[in-house]
């Protein structure tokens, strides 16, 4: 089983992080909006159920966000003259 670990402050959020929303595996992109209306941007890793990009909101973030420690810093893209090469593991 793995061991996830509830997002408790908005920013402790970063990119290098793996985080695990209603079951599937994404990766923290940035946040936008005003101090009052953030949005939060994840896209999902390769290979997951789903393919867009998901923007949740504090409250959101807060409830449903897991962050999964056993995959710190896992992700990795590679880049070539005509491909980019993503690995999850």
């Amino acid at each position: 089983m793995i061991d996830l670990q509830l997002v408790g402050c908005v920013t402790l959020l970063t990119q290098s992080k793996t985080y695990s929303i209603d079951g599937i595996l994404y990766r923290y992109l940035y946040s936008n909006g005003t101090i009052k209306h953030t949005q939060y941007m994840f896209r999902p890793l390769p290979k997951q159920r789903k393919s867009a990009d998901l923007q949740l909101n504090r409250d959101k973030v807060l409830r449903k966000v897991y962050e999964v420690p056993s995959l710190y810093n896992q992700h990795q893209a590679t880049q070539t003259a005509t491909a980019i090469q993503q690995s999850l593991f």
